[in-house]
């Protein structure tokens, strides 16, 4: 449970953030500008995070050591995907997803700058987690 109610804490500290961001910046910006902003305002607010990381994969003997970079990876606990597209596209959340999985990590949050309103561009991805809410 304690563990739960960390990850929502950092969940919401990248929300909040991602918000006024957004709010302020609006969409039309590189997906690069986000991270970078969002990546200082939560060093900011005391919170560690990581830019563009690595992460191998092994499967049936096979090590890929690149296999995919995540924009941000939050106190080594939360997945951060940012997009800056016009449009949710269904693959972005089940990107998040298996990075989740391989990573065996129970959220990520996938942050869409492009879309008129923040809330719009927002989701959470759970890996067998249910959290605060109850769902995943």
């Amino acid at each position: 449970m304690e563990h739960d109610a960390e990850i929502e804490r950092l969940a919401t500290i990248v929300i909040d953030c991602g918000f006024h961001i957004h709010k302020d910046l609006g969409p039309g910006l590189l997906e690069s500008a986000y991270e970078l902003i969002l990546a200082k305002l939560l060093e900011e607010r005391g919170v560690s995070v990581r830019r563009q990381v690595a992460v191998p994969i092994h499967y049936q003997g096979v090590v890929v050591d690149n296999a995919f970079k995540i924009d941000l990876l939050v106190e080594e606990r939360l997945v951060v995907e940012l997009k800056s597209t016009e449009r949710n596209a269904p693959v972005h959340a089940k990107q998040v997803l298996t990075y989740l999985r391989l990573m065996e990590l129970p959220l990520g949050m996938l942050m869409n700058f492009g879309l008129p309103t923040f809330k719009g561009g927002l989701q959470r991805v759970a890996n067998n987690y249910f959290g605060q809410s109850g769902r995943h």
